[in-house]
C-alpha cells in the first residue's frame, strides 16, 4: 500500500513588488494551488528606483493578499541576500518566475541559469498569469499613477491610494 509523502514543498516568488500588481497576485494564486507553502520574497537590494521603500512594500504584500483573500500557507519575507542562499534558508524546492511575453523570457532564462549554476537543486518554474493580466507591470502601474491615471483595474483599493499619496507628495514628480 502506497502512503502520501508528508513532505511539504515550498516554492519562492521573488520580486520588487513597487508595487505589487493584480498580475503578481495572480501568479501567487497560481503558485498555492502547486506547492504547500509560497513565500513571497520582497527584495530589499534592488538596481531599480523604487517609489516605496521595503517596509511599504512588505506592508503593502500581505496588505494585498489579505484583501484577495488567496487561500493557501503564504509567508512575505525581505530578500537580503543572493535569491539562492533565500532560498535554502527558507528550504524551497523552487523559484516560481511570471512570464508575460516573449520579452520577459531572455532576461528570466538568463537568471534560471545563473541560480541553477549557484545552486543546482533549486529549480525555477514558470507561469503565465491571467490573460487578463498578461501586460500588467509595475513599471506601466507606476507610470499611470505618475501621470494622474486611474490604476484601480491593476492594483487592489489599498495599493491604489498609497500609489496616488506618493505620487501626490511630489516625491517622484515629472522628469525624474
Amino acid at each position: 500500500m502506497e502512503t502520501q509523502s508528508s513532505v511539504s514543498i515550498s516554492v519562492i516568488y521573488p520580486g520588487t513588488f513597487d508595487p505589487v500588481t493584480l498580475g503578481h497576485l495572480d501568479i501567487i494564486k497560481r503558485a498555492t494551488r502547486l506547492f504547500d507553502k509560497v513565500i513571497v520574497g520582497v527584495a530589499l537590494a534592488t538596481p531599480k528606483k523604487t517609489v516605496f521603500s521595503i517596509e511599504e512594500r512588505v506592508r503593502m504584500m500581505k496588505e494585498a493578499i489579505e484583501d484577495c483573500r488567496i487561500d493557501g500557507k503564504i509567508e512575505v519575507d525581505v530578500i537580503d541576500s543572493l535569491l539562492v542562499e533565500f532560498a535554502r534558508k527558507h528550504r524551497a524546492r523552487a523559484i516560481i518566475r511570471g512570464l508575460r511575453a516573449v520579452s520577459d523570457f531572455e532576461y528570466e532564462f538568463k537568471m534560471a541559469w545563473a541560480n541553477r549554476r549557484l545552486e543546482p537543486d533549486i529549480e525555477t518554474i514558470f507561469l503565465i498569469p491571467s490573460e487578463r493580466y498578461a501586460y500588467i507591470s509595475s513599471s506601466l502601474v507606476r507610470e499611470i499613477a505618475r501621470l494622474g491615471g486611474d490604476v484601480s483595474q491593476f492594483v487592489t483599493p489599498k495599493v491604489k491610494r498609497r500609489l496616488v499619496r506618493a505620487f501626490s507628495e511630489k516625491k517622484y514628480p515629472f522628469g525624474e
